[in-house]
């Protein structure tokens, strides 16, 4: 080591330099600094030796070292009992000089760092120059850091779907596959058609291939509807088995992969079946082929027409063609997705393409004219170029629900049908879906079904009504979808698409979607006749959350209602989960009431924003809740007036069953007298079951703070864990007296408190903080403070009440 530092060892790598001027920037460094700093410079001789060094000195040596081989230290490091996470937090304080957010919860800053590093790299934010520990000759920074990162985010022009769909990233692609679990577009913008074809790989090895399970949306004030339908598509799991997966001259390796495997499968098949019929018929007659083949085969073109809702998800991806002659079958009529270990396969692909095609030429007619239009287009010197056009918006020019089912029967093509022949498979033209014609409808006959994403969320991002049929028709039989968000999509009308779609789902026996949340900024129904249409359409639900901002003003321009929605049965529900902000409009018990009867397995339910025009509303909801809901753990109101509701509050804080109460900005002590604030002391005094009381902006102030003390006396039956008093003017003389009055009751308890958590923000600390830290610390000594430094000059002069 010394004769390291005495610099018998040439630094290699081009950073060495970079070391010893930041070693002398920084002064004078001991005998050992300087030998670890010469062996970080000699990594490539001295790696194997460096890993088997003890544990006292291979901690120096590891701030030392450059990312390549703090990376492939962690190994040595764990046998040696060190942990690199200080050494890659520093590293991120150093390269990213940002906080990232809830770093308080951040498990692990390798991961963290190398994740942020990939995602500053591709998108060029980040010069790997900048920093002597950031490239070494044998690091590629894709390639390396690929392997921790699950989630990306691309925008912009999707100029990171280009960079690793190229052919010099095609392993940082393979190791994306692998690891990448969410995949976010933000702010998109327009693109070319080579850029679109970028994106079409991307998606087919990550999702169709690979291991991605949530694709989120956000900000795309106008998007670009071949783009969104793209991705939308995709994520659904279909795409085209042609040359719009084609790259580089060559089908997806996988996908050929899979049509090797499978061929050999139904050949090895074949073969047996041959066999049999050969010793079945060895009295000497003509050897011909079993019957069973082609009928099999007419039977795997014309997609069997036995299952007409699309199949499960897939977790590996149809077979392509073997050749043009399958692929222009493949195009003029689609075939059966039957599901298989996990899986699934276009089986039409698996038999002799051109036998298929003689046995089956009269009933591909009829297939083959309905496509013709779209297929001619394909047929120029642009057919390359054209095929993803030709999926995205082969114009349909198909008419409402009705017509196509009736077609369909007609023309004996209900599997050809992206739509389920199911009731309300398909967006039936009501409540603001258009009639008639619809030029520029999905069309997935000839598409295959592949792996798909559990989660799809969708933020700020307008839906048209082409765009949302398009979006119901593909959720229709998505039954890989877990998990669905709309966000501010400008719905209105529309919202009957995807109850539409919901009602279609449900159907399938093996969905899998148990939460939605629908949000924006006005209502086109009042919340509770929204969620009752919901959960009449998709019971299975077990998380629904409905959020609108402003009612619709425009209360003309509302289409005639669903009759189902008003005068709906709703089924027993798996619900269990229940939250609805309200547009500043009246609690309709009249619509709640049903849906609290038929979801027995309600345990949250959270009101926001809700006007109650009486007593007799809140009673009756309660009342309700008590009758039908046993299981109702947690009950939260924010933002709604119960200043006037105090028998309410009171019959709420005895419940025996509700763990969590949350009374959030509910003005509950506007009015209030002594008397109430006893009573509510008392109650809760009395009650063993609730663990959490949740009191922000209730205007407290502080006598009310100390009152509340009294909770936790010697002769109280609280079980009380935990407290939020925030936003309620608490000042620090305030919180200094209730820290004593609490000390008092747990001493005269012998030490032992239930009590472990009381928040505290935007209180009124700041104005005397000497106070104020006296407080919080005697209080952290009895349980976990939560509290911030929040400036009490920006209160609101409404407080001044209680001051």
């Amino acid at each position: 080591m010394a004769e390291l530092a005495g610099g018998c060892v040439r630094p290699q790598g081009g950073g060495g330099v970079t070391v010893r001027g930041a070693m002398a920037a920084e002064g004078p460094r001991s005998l050992f600094v300087l030998s670890a700093a010469a062996v970080s410079r000699s990594m490539a001789a001295l790696e194997q030796d460096v890993w088997a060094l003890p544990g006292g000195l291979l901690r120096g040596v590891l701030p030392l070292l450059t990312v390549f081989h703090l990376e492939r230290a962690e190994a040595a490091a764990q046998r040696a009992g060190l942990s690199t996470q200080p050494i890659w937090r520093k590293l991120w304080d150093d390269v990213m000089k940002t906080r990232p957010p809830n770093s308080k919860n951040i498990t692990c800053w390798r991961k963290k760092f190398l994740e942020t590093f990939f995602s500053n790299v591709l998108h060029g934010v980040l010069d790997v120059s900048s920093d002597w520990r950031l490239h070494h000759h044998h690091f590629s920074p894709l390639l390396h850091s690929s392997p921790h990162v699950s989630q990306l985010t691309l925008c912009n022009m999707l100029q990171g779907a280009v960079e690793l769909t190229a052919e010099h990233n095609q392993q940082v692609l393979e190791n994306l596959a692998g690891s990448l679990r969410v995949l976010n577009f933000q702010r998109l913008l327009s693109s070319d058609q080579s850029i679109r074809r970028s994106l079409v790989l991307l998606l087919h090895r990550l999702i169709h291939h690979g291991s991605v399970s949530q694709v989120s949306m956000y900000s795309w004030p106008v998007p670009d509807t071949v783009l969104l339908v793209l991705i939308l598509s995709m994520s659904a799991g279909f795409w085209h088995s042609g040359n719009a997966l084609m790259y580089h001259s060559s089908l997806c390796g996988l996908c050929r992969e899979d049509s090797k495997a499978q061929s050999q499968k139904l050949a090895q098949e074949r073969a047996e079946r041959g066999c049999y019929g050969e010793r079945e018929l060895s009295n000497g007659a003509n050897q011909k082929e079993s019957p069973s083949a082609p009928r099999e085969a007419d039977m795997e073109v014309n997609g069997c027409g036995a299952d007409a809702h699309l199949s499960s998800v897939l977790s590996r991806a149809s077979s392509p063609l073997h050749n043009q002659a399958c692929e222009e079958t493949s195009s003029k009529v689609p075939c059966d997705h039957t599901s298989v270990e996990g899986g699934s396969s276009c089986v039409s692909e698996q038999l002799s393409c051109h036998h298929v095609l003689r046995k089956t030429r009269r009933r591909l007619k009829s297939a083959v004219g309905r496509k013709r239009r779209c297929l001619r287009r394909s047929r120029g010197p642009h057919a390359n170029s054209e095929d993803l056009y030709d999926f995205v918006f082969t114009v349909a020019k198909e008419h409402n629900s009705g017509s196509l089912n009736k077609n369909s029967a007609t023309e004996g093509e209900n599997a050809e049908n992206w739509t389920s022949s199911s009731p309300g498979s398909l967006c039936n033209g009501h409540a603001g879906c258009k009639k008639g014609g619809s030029a520029g409808i999905f069309s997935l006959k000839a598409a295959h079904r592949f792996r798909s994403v559990s989660t799809l969320e969708l933020f700020s991002i307008p839906l048209t009504g082409e765009t949302c049929r398009i979006l119901s028709n593909l959720l229709s039989s998505w039954v890989s979808l877990e998990n669905l968000v709309l966000s501010y999509n400008g719905l209105g009308a529309n919202i009957s698409c995807i109850l539409s779609a919901l009602r279609a789902l449900a159907h399938h026996s093996d969905c899998h979607l148990h939460a939605l949340s629908v949000s924006d900024i006005f209502s086109h129904m009042p919340c509770t006749e929204l969620v009752c249409c919901i959960l009449s359409a998709f019971p299975q639900l077990h998380t629904l959350s409905v959020s609108f901002d402003l009612k619709n003003q425009l209360e003309g321009s509302r289409p005639e209602a669903n009759p189902t929605c008003s005068e709906v049965e709703i089924p027993e529900s798996c619900l269990e989960q229940l939250e609805i902000r309200f547009p500043r409009e009246p609690l309709h018990s009249s619509f709640l009431l049903p849906v609290l009867k038929a979801s027995k397995s309600l345990q949250q339910l959270s009101l926001d924003s809700a006007t109650l025009p009486s007593s007799q509303e809140l009673g009756l909801l309660l009342g309700a809740l008590k009758e039908c809901n046993p299981n109702l753990k947690k009950l939260s109101f924010h933002d709604m007036n119960l200043a006037e509701h105090q028998k309410e509050v009171l019959l709420l804080l005895q419940d025996p069953i509700l763990q969590e109460i949350t009374f959030s900005f509910c003005r509950l002590f506007e009015s209030s007298t002594t008397e109430f604030l006893l009573e509510i002391i008392n109650t809760l005094k009395r009650n063993s079951a609730l663990k959490s009381l949740k009191l922000p902006g209730n205007r407290l102030g502080n006598h009310r703070l100390v009152a509340l003390a009294d909770i936790f006396s010697e002769d109280s039956s609280s079980s009380l864990c935990q407290l939020d008093v925030s936003s309620n003017c608490i000042k620090p003389d305030g919180l200094l007296e209730f820290t004593k009055k609490l000390e008092g009751y747990i001493q005269q308890r012998g030490g032992q408190t239930q009590f472990t958590h009381l928040h505290l923000f935007q209180n009124w600390l700041d104005q005397d903080a000497e106070t104020a830290q006296e407080a919080l610390r005697r209080l952290k000594a009895v349980c976990s403070v939560v509290s911030d430094s929040w400036d009490s000059s920006q209160a609101f002069a409404d407080y001044i009440s209680v001051m």
